[in-house]
């Protein structure tokens, strides 16, 4: 395999298209080997077929805001690669989206969704709409007219979306709505549906609490446990409210959320109230941490800045790709972070990895941490299959089975002499998955 050949090739055809092609680079840099080994997968062209979604669907959205004026968005789904199963991924309302960052959602969600071991491919889809200061009616109105121009390539064995930025449980339910009057039936065509309609118990906790399961692992490995541990999270949306609620549960002790304003430094820690706080922080729709500094005394508010100046044992980006870069890396390895785990997907830039990587501390990609919140998608898919639904204590247990056996496949093929390479491991334990289930289906 010639990775700067099929980059140059990639890059040629998509110019550009920067995250996509991050993405692919780190994959293909820690597949080389594996994939040199095997002539057969060279034979198939299984890496050039790979890079490449089996589809992509680009939709005008039109829809009237609450003045009665007619508004335009772009609408995308990124059908990237179903060799294990029907699509899975999320959608994305936000103003930052673009084809570029949904296909290397997509991409990096078919690595993840064959982590999981759960028969779901990948895919990823969105919109450049803002749900930031849209009323209900409004918000509705938007999700009504995406699915209208989406509803006939999904469904349960076909495609199955969920939420993600900007998309929480009440916009999945206005576009499952739109799509059962549409299809005119009651399937498991979304997940993160409501608990009355379909969904599952503890979606909405998953991304985070199966992330704090995979540190809980990743600290036995280094013979230490999670308790008393300081933490930097990064956000303050749906991931990382379960990844505090989760890591404090645990014993950890949170000390930074953050927001595009800025991030907070509470070092008394986040408790109940605090963590219940979040989830009103997002509810205003203001998209902002700072009021936080004025309701619990002791807390600082920075602005501008970012969490990971602090001196922590343990970082978590849960906010978006790319948010933590080269010199926050070589603060958290200055003040000798115990270990960094992204719970965002692709949080960490190529060079922030590689300082990460070369210093020997623990770093661990979105691709296995935050598996956990596709994992409970993909068990609301079985559960509304079967026209059941599980008990909390149930889903939880296989969660913390899922993301065990995530953390092994990673140790399996990233160990080396000293370090585990987790971004290694993880790459080809999701590579080898999908290649294989590629070579068995043949040239298609």
């Amino acid at each position: 395999m010639n990775i700067n050949e099929i980059l140059a090739n990639l890059e040629a055809k998509h110019p550009g298209e920067n995250e996509f092609l991050q993405a692919v680079k780190e994959v293909l840099l820690c597949v080389e080997d594996v994939y040199n080994q095997h002539p057969e997968y060279e034979k198939a062209r299984i890496i050039e077929r790979m890079v490449e979604p089996d589809r992509i669907f680009t939709f005008r959205v039109t829809w009237v805001d609450d003045k009665g004026e007619v508004q335009n968005n772009i609408g995308y789904r990124v059908q990237f690669n179903n060799a294990i199963g029907p699509y899975k991924g999320g959608i994305r309302f936000h103003a930052s989206v673009t084809l570029s960052v949904l296909k290397f959602l997509g991409f990096e969600q078919t690595f993840k969704n064959a982590l999981t071991t759960l028969p779901m491919g990948g895919a990823k889809g969105g919109s450049d709409f803002s749900p930031r200061g849209k009323s209900d009616a409004e918000i509705m109105r938007f999700c009504q007219a995406f699915v209208l121009e989406l509803w006939r390539n999904l469904g349960p064995d076909r495609d199955v979306p969920a939420g993600d930025i900007g998309v929480g449980g009440r916009e999945v339910g206005y576009m499952y709505g739109m799509y059962k009057k549409l299809a005119r039936e009651n399937t498991g065509t979304f997940t993160g549906k409501g608990l009355s309609f379909g969904g599952s118990r503890i979606r909405p906790e998953a991304t985070g609490f199966g992330a704090l399961y995979f540190v809980e692992q990743m600290l036995k490995d280094l013979n230490q446990d999670i308790k008393d541990k300081t933490i930097a999270v990064s956000g303050f949306g749906n991931v990382a409210w379960g990844a505090a609620k989760k890591a404090t549960e645990l014993g950890g002790k949170v000390v930074t959320i953050s927001g595009p304003d800025g991030y907070i430094y509470d070092p008394a820690g986040l408790n109940d109230e605090k963590i219940e706080y979040m989830l009103e922080l997002r509810a205003s729709g203001n998209d902002i941490v700072a009021p936080y500094a004025d309701k619990f005394p002791g807390s600082q508010f920075f602005a501008g800045k970012k969490p990971w100046e602090q001196k922590v044992d343990i970082a978590l980006p849960c906010a978006t790709q790319n948010e933590l870069g080269e010199e926050d890396a070589k603060k958290l390895i200055a003040n000798n972070v115990l270990l960094v785990a992204e719970v965002s997907n692709m949080g960490c830039t190529a060079e922030a990895i590689d300082a990460f990587i070369s210093s020997k501390t623990p770093y661990a990609p979105g691709k296995a941490v935050n598996a956990g919140g596709v994992a409970v998608s993909g068990l609301e898919m079985t559960q509304d299959a079967e026209h059941l639904q599980w008990s909390a204590q149930k889903v939880d247990d296989m969660l913390h089975e899922i993301m065990f056996n995530i953390h092994e496949a990673c140790v399996e093929h990233g160990r080396e002499e000293g370090y585990i390479n987790y971004m290694k491991g993880a790459n080809i334990a999701g590579f080898l998955k999908v290649a294989d289930a590629m070579m068995a289906q043949g040239v298609i």
